[in-house]
């Protein structure tokens, strides 16, 4: 065509769009709805990511370039970024020759220097070297309890941490007991500038929060940061430091903020010198102008190490694809409708437009041209609304990713691409309302008469090869490998759907055939359903399509949920009440009295307590502050798994494989109970029954007799129990020239044990009497408490004691076992009821251009007799017939995309390297919320349309 005939073209249908206004507006939104989510993700995604210069600014402040010893007498291979991995050598890895390790000489010089002294000797003269000291998490007050926080000092006067710790409120701090905040801290610990809080152990010396800060890499950090000095070290001299702190309690510092001299600079040359004495480096210079590939030893070793399959998993991105690609089909189909209301209500302008000498390509103009407007007016408003929401709501969006962004970015290639996304999904709803006005008889149009046509047997045939070759690529492609699997899933299927929507005129026609067997009103409405499929066509599809959505989603969701709760391990028995003194600010065990009396004191009638003791390693270590070994219990050696006992990785891939698929050792899938104390513990009888429902007395009897009651046959052999010790981390010798020492001591012990009758799995622990764990020459410590009352107590009870233990300390369990619970009901309600509202949606459009086509049969049916009511009930019988072939379409179409999701997370789960724990393929249909579907949706569409239509017939003169 001529660009002249499509400037007439865009013209009409500009002005048609401004006559139906709300159907232009229909379609508008639907455009508008996708066009805004993508352009609003593109915005914040471009936003988040970061440029050179204000990655260099979060790395390292106003410096030149930060360094950090990863180990003495290490070889570091690094990439330009140290965020990426990086490869290290050990000290330790060094040839032995004659019983001496052989080290090159940059790893003695690592070892026989101190740290700070050989990072000076190895910069440019000139250069100042700042510390970064990050102490240890530790509890500190807070208006109701304790809270654990990370401690860092830093003086926040110096310029140097601009960008990378900046202060947002107060005043940095300036004495020796002032420090600033993070407004994470703040908002948790109920607390606000000037207030006073204590770090444990240093509770003489309280500090006053002057200043709020933020690290814009991360607004979620609970920190709190000092003036130099003044709090590692005290921290340091605290008793039991020694074994907790490692680095932390000899006051080594292992990363330091460089300020090179004027003219000074640190190259990618430089950098790799730091690396062979065991620092990684991050250099402004270099972040800023990076090396080329072939110049980077890492990417080299990567290379030469790459060989043989490489397994990633990409089930997220897969997921993602179908979801967006179906939900574009979606549109499509659904706005469809829309254009073919249109088509057919500006019949006879097209057919006058035919008449006056306009070809079909002229006609096919007009009806895309509708698309082009409203394609292009949908994007445009998508767009902008989608940008204006990102910039309004920033700080909200910032808050919620936890992370700054670098600047507001706006890529004009970026979202020109999501324009075309609109201009292509009005295009494509247009397409096929287009084609039929194209073919239309001329003197039909003109006359208003239809012309009717038998559905084409090649269009079905297509369709049906379609639907058969898109379901097996999805089924097939999802298990076919990680490659190609998301256009495997995404084109079948989407290739099975269109396959459907071909088949829809032919299988309406199939409809019809059952017209014969019912009563009058659905016998017409069917007959004229079936007699104009052209406009019957794409409102079946439009409902097939939303209701397809619903289902496809449902039966994933039903799958997860079935998934879910096959894995799912009960903490205890059922309505037992579990408290522990958790990871953070109580894991020493002191708060636990008060935090029995809060669980008390907030729930009724839960009958005899049990007390939890962890068995550990004797000694005056604090376990918030860092490692005091552990203690757990192991199967045989026998019955182990290779794999699991080989920490180096020195087993082949090949045998690895074979272990994994042959040994029954490696295919046996490990089940724990979920609760939250460690595989030994320490108690009596009341523990036995309240936190493993044992109520057989020889169990008991067994542990006073000073036997360990196990629960897992696999774990005994000739009536012994397995007892692992691992030491503490052992700390580096203070010695210069030693090598570091990087594997704890561990030791076995054996223990008489007896078998327990449990009646859940409880695979992985086992309990001993106090006087047993003193025999063995190890220590317990009070680690929490469980309740099993008569009957489950009340959601509100739990959660007035869950709000009682949070105000005490963080990071303590509490919890009542109440079985599985499930979180996909409402999703899956929400997405039936959506599905609902746009096929009522469709139905409805379709239902209101058949009764304007209808209306001359109208008039024949009153002038003969019938009663005014016809006119109701013949809408609503039209509503319901599309409505119902629509749902049970959608129905088989909703099937495939979610059963190859389904497998994509089956073959995800079964890579090589991960243990298949249950069948991820599980695919369970929601029979209960399709039926509704299928049965209340069609029900709902006949009586809408009946009540909506008025009764009223308008008799009308025939013409033609």
């Amino acid at each position: 065509m001529r660009l002249s005939a499509w400037r007439v073209a865009l013209r009409i249908a500009r002005r048609d769009a401004l006559r139906a206004k709300g159907r232009s507006a229909l379609v508008v939104a639907m455009v508008a709805l996708p066009v805004l989510g993508v352009a609003g993700a593109d915005v914040v995604f471009r936003s988040a990511e970061l440029d050179p210069v204000e990655r260099v600014v979060r790395t390292m402040g106003q410096s030149d370039a930060e360094i950090q010893l990863i180990d003495r007498g290490s070889i570091v291979l690094q990439a330009p970024d140290p965020d990426q991995p990086f490869d290290l050598t050990g000290a330790d890895e060094a040839k032995v020759e004659n019983g001496r390790p052989q080290y090159t000489p940059e790893q003695r010089r690592s070892l026989d220097t101190e740290p700070a002294d050989l990072v000076k000797q190895l910069l440019p003269a000139g250069a100042t070297l700042v510390p970064v000291r990050q102490g240890p998490y530790t509890p500190t007050s807070t208006a109701e309890g304790l809270l654990s926080v990370q401690t860092v000092e830093a003086d926040l006067d110096d310029p140097v941490w601009k960008g990378r710790i900046n202060v947002v409120d107060g005043r940095a701090p300036s004495a020796g007991h002032e420090v600033a905040a993070t407004r994470e801290f703040l908002d948790r610990a109920g607390l606000k500038l000037g207030d006073r809080t204590s770090v444990r152990g240093l509770e003489a010396t309280p500090f006053t929060i002057t200043a709020v800060a933020e690290y814009p890499g991360d607004l979620r950090t609970v920190g709190l940061i000092a003036r130099p000095g003044m709090l590692a070290d005290p921290l340091a001299k605290l008793p039991g430091a020694d074994k907790a702190l490692g680095r932390f309690a000899r006051g080594e510092t292992t990363r330091w903020l460089v300020e090179l001299p004027a003219g000074a600079a640190l190259d990618w040359p430089k950098v790799t010198e730091f690396n062979k004495y065991g620092y990684t480096v991050a250099s402004r210079g270099v972040l800023l102008d990076p090396p080329a590939r072939s110049e980077v030893p890492l990417y080299a070793k990567k290379t030469q190490d790459s060989g043989g399959p490489r397994y990633l998993d990409r089930t997220s991105v897969v997921i993602l694809a179908t979801v967006v690609g179906m939900a574009l089909l979606e549109i499509v189909l659904l706005a469809g409708p829309a254009f073919a209301v249109g088509a057919r209500r500006s019949r006879r302008q097209l057919g006058l437009l035919a008449a006056g000498g306009g070809n079909r390509a002229d006609v096919r103009a007009v009806v895309l041209g509708g698309g082009v407007v409203l394609g292009v007016t949908g994007a445009a408003l998508g767009l902008g609304l989608g940008v204006g929401l990102v910039a309004v709501l920033r700080p909200w969006a910032e808050n919620y990713a936890g992370t700054r962004f670098g600047h507001f970015d706006l890529q004009p290639v970026d979202l020109l691409g999501v324009l075309a996304i609109g201009l292509v999904t009005g295009l494509l709803a247009a397409v096929v309302p287009a084609v039929q006005a194209s073919r239309q008889d001329v003197v039909a149009a003109l006359t208003g008469r239809d012309s009717l046509k038998p559905p084409s047997r090649k269009l079905a045939l297509l369709g049906l090869l379609m639907l058969a070759g898109g379901a097996a690529l999805a089924l097939l492609g999802a298990t076919s490998g990680f490659g190609n699997r998301s256009m495997a899933v995404l084109g079948g299927s989407v290739v099975a759907e269109l396959g459907m929507v071909a088949l829809t005129p032919y299988l309406v026609g199939l409809f019809g055939r059952i017209g014969r067997w019912l009563p009058l009103g659905p016998r017409l409405a069917l007959r004229d359903s079936v007699r104009h499929r052209g406009r019957t066509a794409p409102a079946v599809a439009a409902v097939m399509a939303a209701v397809a959505g619903s289902v496809a989603v449902g039966i994933y969701t039903a799958s997860s949920e079935e998934q879910n709760r096959r894995e799912y391990v009960a903490s205890g028995p059922a309505g037992s009440v579990t408290l522990s003194s958790g990871w953070g600010s109580a894991a020493d065990g002191k708060l636990l009295p008060q935090l029995r009396g809060a669980v008390e004191g907030n729930v009724p009638d839960l009958g005899p307590r049990a007390d939890v003791q962890q068995v550990g390693l004797p000694g005056d270590c604090d376990p918030v502050r860092g490692n005091c070994g552990y203690v757990t219990i192991e199967l045989p050696k026998e019955r182990r798994c290779p794999l699991f006992e080989d920490t180096s990785g020195s087993i082949p891939a090949a045998e690895a494989k074979r272990l994994r698929t042959e040994d029954e050792r490696c295919k046996e899938s490990r089940s724990y109970r979920m609760n939250p104390f460690s595989s030994l513990v320490a108690g009596d009888t009341t523990l036995l029954h309240n936190l493993f429902g044992v109520t057989d007395p020889a169990a008991g009897q067994a542990l006073a007799a000073g036997k360990a009651v196990v629960f897992d046959p696999r774990y005994v052999k000739d009536g012994k129990l397995i007892v692992s010790v691992t030491e503490p981390s052992a700390p580096q010798s203070e010695q210069l020239g030693a090598p570091p020492v990087h594997d704890a001591p561990k030791r076995e012990i054996a223990v008489d044990a007896v078998l327990g009758a449990s009646p859940a799995p409880t695979g992985g622990q086992a309990v001993v009497s106090q006087e047993t764990v003193r025999r063995l020459g190890l220590a317990v410590s009070d680690a929490g408490s469980v309740w099993l009352p008569a009957k489950a107590p009340s959601d509100g009870a739990e959660q007035k004691a869950m709000g009682a233990v949070e105000k005490l300390a963080d990071g303590t369990h509490f919890g009542v076992e109440r079985g599985y619970r499930s979180n996909g009901d409402l999703i899956t309600l929400g997405l039936t009821g959506f599905a609902a509202l746009v096929a009522l949606g469709a139905a409805g459009i379709a239902t209101g251009l058949a009764a304007a086509d209808s209306q001359r049969d109208l008039t024949t049916l009153a002038a003969v007799g019938a009663a005014p009511r016809i006119r109701r009930s013949l809408s609503g019988f039209q509503c319901g017939v599309i409505a119902a072939m629509g749902t049970l379409l959608g129905v088989f179409a909703g099937v495939v995309p979610a059963v190859a999701l389904r497998k994509v997370e089956g073959v995800a789960m079964s890579s090589p390297g991960v243990d298949e724990v249950v069948d991820r393929t599980v695919v369970v249909f929601p029979w209960l919320n399709v039926g509704v579907t299928v049965v209340v949706l069609p029900l709902l569409a006949v009586g809408l349309a009946a009540l909506l239509t008025r009764s009223r017939i308008s008799l009308l003169r025939r013409s033609g």
